[in-house]
């Protein structure tokens, strides 16, 4: 399938085209029923008779070209729509009939907010266009109104507020917000980039609307990413801060799987500067090793990394509800573990022990009630543990009671 890209120098366009080179490459194989065998790019920059020989050999177009905050509010019109036409010029002289997308705008409902926009008028004009096209061509045309887009490589100071937070937390900007309580729906860069590769399955999702709302309807006349994420801006900022803060607390914010937080999160790390990629964390070293906190989690504990120098033995403690996980990565060591107090004979419990090494990576459970140890093995070499505990040490109830094993 050879698939043309326009606007691939966009947000959207850059995130697809890197998408389809991967299938392409065979970098990604998630896709077994597609088969990318050129993904012709044109942009602003592009030389115009690029766009013939392209439109000729297309089996697929997205039409991703458009501008968003021009010098001149006449330029929506000559581009948002004087392009698409000359877009589709180009494949009705080649008698060409693939199918086609459009990226359109929630703004072309002009519905509320949106009535006088200049930008939704144009996009608006553009999917009549489109859907001429279709009539009078017989090709399938794909018009989707997408509402605000946000994630990796979103040009910020443009036209999307989540752009324009995640630099200015990263780089330590101020950001305004006049209502906070403000409601806007976003869709994410991967939820549409998949929605996109479906569409070359001809798998799309369609529907109609209600007002701005996209309402499923599989003979719909237009087109929609189903998934989005529906927030309100006081939320994006108390969730940036908290990102922001990230290197400091240690504390990891609560990102399930799909959620909006995770793509935020994500899309946040996407702008940070080369400052503060790395960052310090305190090690508390003394003359057995050090040991030095990593992660913290809200609900989950925390993970931390044990240094033990040769021969050294660290821990002798117990705690009556927190429990840990060691996981040696490297040397050779030895754990202990005992149940405290005496058994029914009044003798101590038996000793568990459990030899670990960086050569067979094993966790061991540290249980509560038992007091434990480890050990460090080696004459000349470091051992190095991984130790995950169920909750953030807390020094006003440190739960850890010193005694041997």
């Amino acid at each position: 399938m050879k698939i043309l890209v326009t606007g691939a120098a966009g947000f959207v366009g850059k995130n697809l085209v890197a998408a389809l080179k991967n299938i392409q490459q065979q970098k990604d194989t998630t896709h077994p029923e597609l088969t990318v065998d050129e993904v012709y790019e044109f942009d602003i920059d592009t030389a115009p008779e690029l766009l013939d020989d392209y439109c000729a050999k297309a089996d697929f177009v997205f039409n991703l070209a458009g501008v968003n905050r021009p010098d001149n509010n006449n330029e929506f019109m000559e581009v948002n729509f004087g392009f698409a036409g000359t877009l589709l010029d180009t494949l009705i002289k080649h008698n060409n009939n693939c199918p086609v997308m459009l990226s359109s705008s929630i703004q072309a409902t002009l519905l509320g907010r949106y009535a006088d926009s200049d930008y939704g008028k144009s996009k608006l004009a553009g999917e009549e266009l489109f859907f001429d096209y279709g009539k009078e061509t017989g090709a399938n045309v794909l018009v989707y109104r997408f509402p605000n887009l946000f994630g990796k490589w979103c040009r910020p100071n443009y036209n999307s507020v989540i752009a324009t937070f995640c630099s200015n937390f990263a780089n330590d900007l101020p950001v305004y917000v006049s209502d906070q309580s403000i409601e806007l729906e976003f869709v994410y860069i991967d939820d549409l980039v998949t929605e996109m590769l479906d569409a070359l399955k001809g798998k799309q999702h369609r529907c109609d609307f209600n007002g701005t709302e996209a309402v499923s309807k599989a003979d719909g006349r237009y087109c929609y990413v189903p998934v989005s994420h529906k927030v309100t801006l006081g939320k994006i900022v108390k969730l940036l801060e908290s990102f922001r803060e990230q290197e400091t607390t240690l504390i990891m914010p609560e990102t399930e799987n799909a959620s909006f937080e995770k793509k935020l999160y994500s899309t946040y790390l996407s702008y940070l500067p080369a400052s503060k990629i790395k960052y310090p964390l305190k090690m508390n070293c003394d003359e057995r090793g050090s040991f030095t906190e990593l992660i913290k989690t809200m609900n989950c504990g925390q993970f931390s990394v044990n240094i033990s120098k040769p021969g050294i033995t660290k821990g002798q403690h117990w705690h009556n509800s927190k429990w840990e996980l060691f996981i040696v990565v490297s040397g050779h060591g030895l754990i202990q573990e005992r149940k405290i107090g005496l058994d029914e004979n009044g003798n101590p419990y038996p000793v568990l022990s459990f030899e670990v090494s960086g050569d067979k990576i094993e966790a061991v459970h540290m249980l509560p009630g038992y007091t434990h140890n480890i050990i460090n093995l080696s004459d000349t070499d470091e051992l190095i543990t991984f130790m995950w505990a169920n909750e953030q040490f807390d020094s006003e109830r440190p739960d850890t009671f010193f005694e041997k094993v």
